[in-house]
């Protein structure tokens, strides 16, 4: 028969699991230099602050000049945006072709 485990062992390594998954995921942040709402989506052009976890604190690293500049500090570069062209043909609307029980004879 197996023995249990004494509870003090226990509460030490559910503590020990609850402490790492506070830790932080990232190790850099972009965070707006204005006041009110901090989404990235409401102030585009306001400056951020560029911030570093050195393990122990956030350090000031630089300052963005608007929200893209923020997103490559990041890591977030956004891919090229498709060529249009002659060849290029636009996605029909709505769902595709199809005789479903919802669509008119």
């Amino acid at each position: 028969m197996e023995q249990e485990e004494p509870l003090h062992e226990w509460a030490a390594r559910r503590d020990r699991r609850r402490a790492a998954d506070r830790e932080m995921t990232g190790t850099r942040r972009a965070v707006p230099l204005t006041d009110g709402a901090r989404a990235s989506h409401v102030a585009p052009d306001a400056p951020r602050a560029l911030l570093e976890w050195d393990g122990h604190a956030w350090m000031t690293v630089g300052v963005a000049p608007n929200a893209d500049a923020a997103r490559e500090f990041l890591g977030h570069v956004p891919e090229p945006a498709p060529e249009s062209g002659p060849d290029t043909q636009p996605a029909p609307p709505g769902p595709g072709p199809g005789p479903g029980r919802h669509r008119k004879a």
